[in-house]
């Protein structure tokens, strides 16, 4: 890929911080350049263009001129794709949730071109909505994982999956067993995992549905591939807690069932994490793991409220996600407007900075993957998205108004959806713009951009 110049307003949060609105980095009229997929230039663009062998660029055709505002691609650290369809059902908590409608949409994942059609929607949707790295679940069959594997891999996105394992409480259509669980899982990392862009997760869903037999091979997993990421739940509903005591009544608390079997480390991303003990928050620090804070669907599901700064205070690696299905939204902007109104809910308000943090470098770092995404520093990979901050009236009306850019950050994130998406790119090509037809896809939003982003 031949060198390409993106001129436009940039901001991101180039290391790592305690106080993202004090160690951001903002350019009004900025340059990010882009060779073979990888940043190699950050800076000022008149400094830039100032080089007499910059100069040449520009008549070359090789400078993209954007109103918006350029920010690292955004990071989903738990999301489920095969629950994409049942989005907004109603009426039910956690446990009834599974039941009633996870279960029935994952048993449709049996059938491979279903599983396929299905991850390319995914795929399409994410960069629709400026996610450009997703730890997705998919479900207990191989196939899903390929699917979606497949899908990323055609347009060269760092993504991150797993094959759910399960082998009780659960329909016999979605049950694996520890032995075929350990199996298909070690076939989908030497298959997947380190290729290309491709990260594999060792997904127990939770631990009231895996054995303890099957817990043990998870951990066996983990131990044989110490670089692959872990995610699961816990800690996410009173009357899930309450049955894992009665599951394990040896284990001191809910995390203490995951240690016992070696799945509490670094690259372990715990969903959720709302009811957590003083021990348990310690522990996770100790072991260097992270969790995924899902506002919209710890509200929709009436799980609690995150206790975030009790998380921070410890050093715990905190990152904002969808969690799809039972989040209301692939939008990262809104899912930290819920952030917003969960930590009101507690007496502190989030800092407009640190919400974005959250989901581009802080999430990033909570993966130990800072040295590939989730920041726009020389090195890294080329995902990046352009946002529109006049993609509606109500937004356009209230930048407008605003002073400061720590104002048009909160306008943004409290208003925006995926309609300030402008465009999307991965590994510095472009797989999403607003009304067009990329890579084969074909994600549309309706709304074009009216005028100049921060500038």
């Amino acid at each position: 890929m031949a060198t390409q110049v993106h001129r436009g307003s940039v901001l991101h949060f180039p290391t790592a911080s305690s106080a993202p609105e004090k160690h951001y980095e903002y350019f009004s009229d900025g340059v990010l350049v882009v060779e073979s997929g990888i940043i190699t230039h950050l800076g000022d663009a008149k400094a830039f263009f100032a080089a007499p062998h910059n100069q040449a660029l520009q008549a070359q055709g090789k400078v993209t001129t954007h109103s918006g505002l350029l920010i690292p691609g955004l990071i989903d650290s738990h999301v489920h794709f095969p629950q994409v369809e049942v989005i907004a059902s109603y009426g039910t908590q956690l446990l009834d949730w599974l039941n009633t409608y996870t279960f029935p949409a994952e048993a449709q994942f049996a059938k491979q071109a279903y599983a396929d059609a299905q991850a390319e929607f995914f795929i399409d949707q994410l960069f629709a909505h400026g996610t450009t790295t997703a730890s997705v679940y998919a479900t207990v069959h191989p196939q899903s994982v390929d699917a979606f594997f497949s899908a990323a891999e055609r347009v060269n996105a760092r993504m991150i999956c797993g094959k759910v394992m399960m082998d009780r409480h659960c329909p016999n259509n979605l049950s694996d067993t520890p032995e075929s669980g350990y199996r298909d899982s070690k076939a989908l990392i030497e298959r997947w995992h380190n290729q290309g862009r491709a990260l594999y997760a060792i997904t127990p869903r939770f631990a009231p549905t895996s054995s303890p037999e099957q817990l043990a091979l998870a951990g066996k997993l983990a131990n044989e591939h110490p670089d692959t990421f872990i995610q699961t739940h816990i800690s996410e509903n009173r009357s899930e807690i309450a049955w894992v005591s009665e599951l394990f009544p040896d284990s001191q608390d809910y995390l203490a069932v995951y240690e016992q079997y070696d799945l509490v480390r670094d690259r372990a991303l715990f969903g959720h994490g709302i009811h957590l003990s003083e021990r348990e928050f310690d522990a996770l620090a100790a072991k260097g793991a992270a969790i995924a804070f899902c506002p919209s669907s710890n509200l929709f599901l009436g799980s609690g409220l995150f206790p975030y700064h009790q998380a921070k205070q410890r050093g715990i690696g905190v990152s904002i996600a969808s969690d799809v299905g039972g989040g209301t939204s692939l939008s990262l902007f809104s899912n930290q407007a819920d952030a917003y109104k969960i930590l009101q809910m507690q007496g502190v308000s989030l800092n407009p900075f640190e919400s974005l943090y959250l989901c581009t470098q802080g999430a990033a770092l909570s993966m130990g993957l800072e040295h590939k995404i989730g920041n726009l520093n020389p090195g890294t990979e080329a995902d990046f998205i352009e946002l529109d901050l006049n993609a509606f009236p109500m937004l356009a009306q209230r930048t407008a108004r605003c002073n400061t850019l720590a104002e048009q950050l909160f306008a943004l994130i409290t208003l925006g959806d995926e309609r300030v998406i402008e465009r999307t790119y991965v590994h510095g090509k472009s797989v999403y713009q607003k009304e067009m037809k990329l890579c084969g896809h074909n994600s549309t939003n309706g709304l074009r951009s009216l005028s100049n982003g921060f500038m």
